[in-house]
């Protein structure tokens, strides 16, 4: 009633039998429902899904320059991510960062599958709903991609919480977050991470972690550093 259309055409709408509402009608919904602009944005491409390119296998092969770039990034986290979680190049120091967390080699597997999780994320519901978001913003309208369907079904099947925050169809883009970590050789950290998309490999994002300078952190991660250091000259 208040978005001006019938119950008929909304149930409608909502059944997908009717696959051409009006940006007027999708304005509407998205103000009654106070849809915050992802939102709206996921709902319009829901809506109206533009012409999909399928991502390329090589969207997984990681630049050659962009590999040196993360071996360079000696006093932070580097590592390159693809739209759906999997760890695709990673340095040292976020190797040392990750070591003993079963399932690190995708950013969601590691929060729902493994139960360490919840200690090594000091804030974990609010981590986990995040990746979740992120993971249907990042789908849009590909919700039928054939490694989207796999890792929901692995998730789904394994983690009744990621049932549950999937269901909520949440869409928030992470952008540049700070998580604190409970880390199990160096204790509680801080990290301001940095988020780039790499215009060269679509879908690819390019993410580096650093502790607030002269912080409990940042000593923090000088000890992890030096355990990498002599990890390597053993």
């Amino acid at each position: 009633m208040l978005a001006g259309v019938s119950t008929d055409y909304y149930v409608r709408l909502e059944q997908g039998r009717d696959r051409h509402p009006s940006d007027q009608v999708l304005d509407a919904l998205a103000r009654v429902l106070r849809l915050d602009r992802e939102a709206s944005e996921h709902m319009f491409e829901l809506a109206r899904p533009r012409s999909r390119v399928p991502f390329p296998a090589e969207t997984d092969r990681v630049d050659i320059e962009v590999a040196r770039l993360i071996q360079r990034c000696g006093h932070a986290l580097a590592f390159v991510v693809n739209r759906w979680g999997d760890v695709l190049a990673i340095n040292p120091l976020a190797t040392a960062f990750y070591e003993g967390m079963d399932g690190n080699d995708n950013l969601l597997r590691m929060t729902f599958l493994n139960p360490a999780s919840r200690e090594f994320y000091r804030d974990w519901e609010q981590e986990a709903r995040a990746k979740v978001a992120h993971l249907r913003a990042v789908a849009g309208s590909d919700y039928d991609d054939p490694v989207l369907v796999e890792l929901v079904g692995e998730l789904s099947a394994g983690s009744e919480e990621f049932r549950r925050m999937w269901a909520r169809h949440e869409v928030h883009a992470k952008t540049n977050p700070s998580i604190r970590f409970r880390h199990p050789e160096v204790g509680a950290v801080t990290i301001h991470f940095q988020i780039f998309d790499i215009p060269s490999d679509p879908g690819q994002k390019f993410i580096v972690g650093q502790a607030t300078p002269g912080s409990s952190s940042d000593h923090a991660l000088a000890r992890l550093r030096v355990l990498v250091d002599d990890h390597a000259g053993a």
